[in-house]
């Protein structure tokens, strides 16, 4: 019941937010962050299938490929930081995998729009994307794993 009552409330967010409100945050963030704590891990894929129009595996993979480059480009305990941010990292990290978003290494920021691209992930819903990500991991893990998470993306 109480579950049922959590979904309803989650559906009914997007009308009481103006417009505006999404132009920053695409995932409005803010507004789900009390939920998606509660919420079962995988929330954060949900959110982006929900929000940005892809699917569960889209989300997912997507996820799992914007952690990979994390995890090449950050220090073993700041990626540990970051993850522990992100529930499911694994699961994540595995999945993009399984869906062929990458098979070695993704280097930069021209390798995860590749990996995001062979998701069938549009240039213009992968703009979206890693904000998305990244600002949701500010939320759930605090400014300073945000940080780490956008330094690795823009590094």
């Amino acid at each position: 019941m109480q579950r049922r009552k959590l979904l309803l409330a989650l559906s009914l967010i997007p009308l009481s937010v103006p417009l505006h409100a999404w132009a920053g945050d695409p995932l409005n963030t803010d507004a789900l962050m009390s939920s998606a704590k509660n919420a079962a891990s995988g929330s954060l894929s949900g959110m982006l299938s929900k929000n940005l129009g892809v699917t569960q595996n889209q989300a997912e993979g997507g996820v799992g490929s914007i952690l990979k480059l994390a995890q090449e480009k950050l220090s073993a305990g700041d990626f540990d930081t970051v993850a522990k941010a992100v529930p499911g990292a694994q699961k994540y990290l595995d999945k993009a995998k399984s869906l062929g978003a990458y098979s070695g290494a993704v280097g930069n920021m021209a390798g995860l729009n590749g990996a995001l691209s062979k998701l069938g992930i549009p240039p213009e819903t992968s703009a979206k994307f890693v904000p998305a990500v990244t600002n949701y991991v500010g939320k759930m893990g605090g400014g300073k794993v945000g940080n780490l998470l956008k330094s690795a993306l823009s590094s």
